[in-house]
């Protein structure tokens, strides 16, 4: 298996500057935007939050939100023609999930590189990505790390 270029390339986004990183990376390894991927997952709305029970929130406006910061994000970064899913569930497992099921290549995710009790505390994404995704990983560092 040729290392690039990659055919479909998933790559993770919480709008973070590591998720432009991410992004750019992903790029240099795929020969077209249009065979990148970007997902931001979001956590299930609680049947009992204030917003939920309000009506003020809903799954839709929060899916519509992203949408909306994917677009400011892409042309930011003078991006066209990438994918962008907005899923609902656990991050980590939802986007081994959507990378099996488009049939990826490969998965670029960006760690926040967290030790200790912040990482005990805040859990990893990558790290669950890592145990359940069925195409190759690649884990990006922090850009700001020495």
């Amino acid at each position: 298996m040729s290392w690039l270029p990659k055919k479909k390339v998933v790559v993770p986004v919480d709008f973070s500057g590591e998720s432009e990183h991410s992004i750019a990376v992903a790029l240099e390894l795929v020969s077209d935007s249009s065979e990148l991927h970007l997902v931001h997952v979001l956590f299930p709305l609680d049947s009992v939050s204030p917003g939920v029970l309000l009506g003020d929130v809903t799954d839709e406006k929060r899916a519509e939100a992203v949408r909306e910061s994917f677009d400011k994000l892409l042309q930011g970064l003078n991006v066209t023609g990438a994918n962008v899913e907005v899923l609902f569930g656990n991050p980590g497992l939802e986007v081994a999930e959507y990378a099996a099921k488009i049939g990826a290549d490969l998965i670029a995710i960006p760690s926040h590189g967290y030790h200790g009790v912040a990482r005990l505390v805040l859990g990893s994404v990558a790290e669950r990505v890592i145990r359940h995704a069925e195409c190759s990983v690649l884990v990006l560092r922090r850009s700001d790390a020495e």
